[in-house]
């Protein structure tokens, strides 16, 4: 690790644990590859596959109070 790092890594570790976690969300984020390109016929396909998945019952839905809780546990485990 070069020392900038270091010192970046030594300030952001001094922060409130909420702090930490918005400053580790951001940087995740920036790593992320771009989206894809939501259009075309495929993905149209795709959207009502999942829709038609929803409508029938048989998609395993995941609130997102339950997701962002778990993502942001497993931050904490780092």
């Amino acid at each position: 690790m070069s020392p900038v790092t270091e010192q970046l890594l030594s300030s952001a570790l001094a922060l409130p644990e909420s702090e930490r976690l918005e400053l580790a969300e951001a940087l995740l984020a920036a790593c992320e590859p771009p989206p894809p390109d939501l259009t075309g016929d495929a993905w149209l396909a795709e959207l009502r596959r999942r829709s038609a998945e929803i409508e029938a019952g048989q998609a395993d839905l995941t609130p997102w109070a339950q997701v962002k809780r778990r993502v942001r546990g497993r931050l904490e485990d780092r």
